[in-house]
């Protein structure tokens, strides 16, 4: 048997017990073994790590861990650039897009709403969200810790609890998102393409109120629902203000 001191940096011992946050940590283990099975084994998903450094080296999540080691690991950095050190993932996603499980459908029609790629389908299983996580390179969102733990997920974030506008705003704030807002770009009820579309094509399926007193529409090319700037779109514009002024 072989033992390694482990120690967590900030937001990252949310996921430890109490007595085990902001202090070292004692684990045995059988080498050869993975730094990335030890710290999961501890309860910290691998997608929630940006850093990890063994005796104040850079690694990556496939290195041995031997008899000794001291192992520092670290969250996403959000004020300095450490791209130089990172060994954790090959690359970065340019174009975020993400795929979300199924507690979480209001976050993802609001990332929808911003213009970010998002997939939901609350009858999709671990598995499967895994999977397509992986195949499509969308970065998964889940309050689930085991399902970021998965072999294949390599972007993941684990969403804390709060309100779906509360989840929003931490999540445009930690992937710096604010400049890439797109709003009203995507079907908040099925993520397809908005595109304008004339009124003539349309006004037969609107209601006589929203006919006489509309004339720009937009429509989703996947599902055909249709848009306009009714008293919904004020409350987002509202919204989306927000996230740009912050």
């Amino acid at each position: 048997m072989a033992s390694a001191l482990f120690r967590f940096y900030e937001e990252l011992n949310d996921f430890l017990p109490p007595a085990q946050r902001k202090c070292n940590i004692a684990l045995t283990f059988s080498p050869p073994t993975p730094v990335k099975h030890l710290i999961e084994t501890i309860g910290v998903p691998h997608t929630e790590i940006e850093l990890i450094l063994i005796n104040g080296e850079s690694v990556g999540l496939n290195q041995l861990v031997a008899d000794g080691d001291r192992v520092s690991v670290y969250p996403m950095f959000e004020s300095l650039d450490i791209s130089p050190l990172l060994k954790i993932r090959e690359q970065s996603l340019r174009e975020p897009c993400f795929i979300a499980d199924a507690h979480l459908g209001k976050l993802a029609r609001y990332l929808r709403m911003l213009g970010f790629d998002t997939l939901y389908d609350n009858d999709l299983g671990d598995q499967s969200l895994a999977k397509i996580s992986a195949e499509q390179h969308r970065i998964l969102l889940t309050s689930d810790r085991a399902l970021l733990m998965h072999r294949i997920v390599t972007h993941g974030i684990y969403v804390r609890k709060g309100t779906p506008l509360q989840q929003l705003k931490n999540l445009v704030s930690r992937l710096d998102l604010a400049n890439c807002i797109c709003p009203f770009s995507r079907c908040m009820r099925c993520n397809g393409k908005l595109n304008a579309v004339a009124k003539s094509v349309i006004e037969d399926g609107l209601q006589a109120n929203t006919r006489r007193v509309f004339n720009e529409f937009r429509q989703c090319q996947a599902c055909g629902q249709v848009y306009w700037k009714g008293s919904h779109y004020q409350r987002m514009q509202q919204i989306i203000e927000g996230f740009r002024s912050d």
